[in-house]
């Protein structure tokens, strides 16, 4: 059968792949590696240290999972080929929706694997703190800063990621002006940082009783959340702290007490925020430790250019800056301009399937930040 050939063909094409994907993995130093973890926890006092003894299981269970899932691909790869042995053996059709199954699972899970071997960045682990600020469009872009919202905790939540908002401030009319939320989980940085920029929406606007397409504008940043005492001195002459009133829709969100903190970083210009926590004082610690990872950031910089990238200074949240464009009006698609990557399902990726757009950026900053022919705007 034809189709039988052409799953066989592209079976073949994942041979390579699956191979090199494997080396990088340095599987046999994994295993090793296990061995002696698993030791380790058999050894007298081994709990004494809780902390110490987390982390250790923390990197077993996460070298456990990488092992695991790729001989779960070897083993795939290898059922497939039996499929397609029994299919030729019997050329019964019959067969055929079990392999297109199987095929796709097993690319799916290939594509995943190949995307984590490229977060290798200093704190592509961490957890990320990812900011939304509604721009140019008035009530339409503090609605597109709620669907975006609402985007990245749909994704967080199918990663398996937990999110803790730290503020939070409702649109005059609809949607969010601006919020500060947490996404905790393993590599949610490396994955995340892909989503720093202007995000542009194009769509028939709901507000707009003319029924016209509105264009609007939200810019994103991102930053680890990096717990380890920094070596970051900050003079507390270069600081403005205000304190304000927490806000949230409808209790929902925060507590709202009056104890949120901002603090304003004069020389840099960098301002975080932080209205989540129960007290002022907890609140101020959660902003200064987000403060000094920034100004940690910006100090391993080398050129002006990442400094400005770091601290979220995208020059203005309007037309001409965007990195994606979500269009649902008068067809549906989203592009990211950097990558060239799209999808014609914008429905899918407004619900958090983020993973093309994410693996297109890694690999994209891998073949250093060198646009893939076609890409376009």
């Amino acid at each position: 059968m034809v189709e039988l050939d052409q799953y066989k063909h592209a079976l073949s094409n994942y041979d390579g792949p699956l191979k090199e994907l494997g080396a990088s993995l340095d599987l046999e130093n994994k295993k090793r590696r296990i061995t002696e973890l698993e030791r380790m926890m058999e050894e007298p006092g081994f709990w004494d240290n809780p902390e110490e003894s987390q982390k250790v299981m923390k990197d077993l269970r996460g070298m456990q999972d990488v092992v695991k899932t790729y001989q779960g691909l070897q083993s795939r790869y290898e059922d497939i080929q039996v499929l397609l042995e029994m299919g030729y053996e019997e050329n019964d059709p019959a067969v055929l929706p079990e392999i297109e199954e199987a095929m796709d699972e097993f690319s799916t899970t290939l594509e995943k694997m190949r995307t984590a071997t490229l977060l290798s960045g200093e704190y592509d682990k961490n957890n990320a703190i990812l900011r939304l600020n509604a721009g140019a469009g008035g009530t339409e872009s503090c609605d597109w800063a709620g669907m975006l919202y609402r985007m990245y905790c749909r994704w967080a939540d199918s990663k398996g990621y937990t999110t803790e908002v730290l503020d939070y401030l409702d649109g005059d009319e609809a949607g969010i002006k601006s919020v500060t939320v947490q996404i905790n989980g393993e590599n949610a940085y490396g994955y995340l940082k892909s989503e720093k920029g202007v995000h542009r929406l194009v769509r028939i606007s709901p507000f707009n009783a003319a029924g016209k397409r509105q264009t609007s504008f939200v810019s994103c940043d991102v930053m680890p959340d990096i717990e380890e005492d920094l070596d970051v001195e900050v003079n507390e002459d270069d600081l403005r702290i205000d304190t304000y009133r927490s806000s949230g829709a409808g209790g929902q969100h925060i507590n709202k007490t009056s104890s949120a903190i901002r603090i304003t970083h004069i020389p840099t210009g960098i301002v975080v925020q932080c209205q989540n926590e129960r007290s002022q004082f907890q609140n101020k610690d959660k902003a200064m430790q987000m403060l000094k990872a920034k100004l940690y950031l910006l100090k391993q910089q080398e050129n002006a250019q990442k400094e400005s990238e770091i601290r979220g200074e995208i020059k203005d949240i309007a037309w001409g800056n965007q990195i994606r464009s979500y269009v649902l009006q008068p067809y549906t698609m989203v592009k990211d301009h950097r990558t060239g990557a799209e999808s014609s399902n914008a429905g899918a990726v407004l619900d958090g399937s983020l993973d093309l757009f994410m693996g297109a950026y890694l690999r994209w900053l891998a073949n250093g930040c060198r646009k893939v022919d076609g890409a376009g705007e």
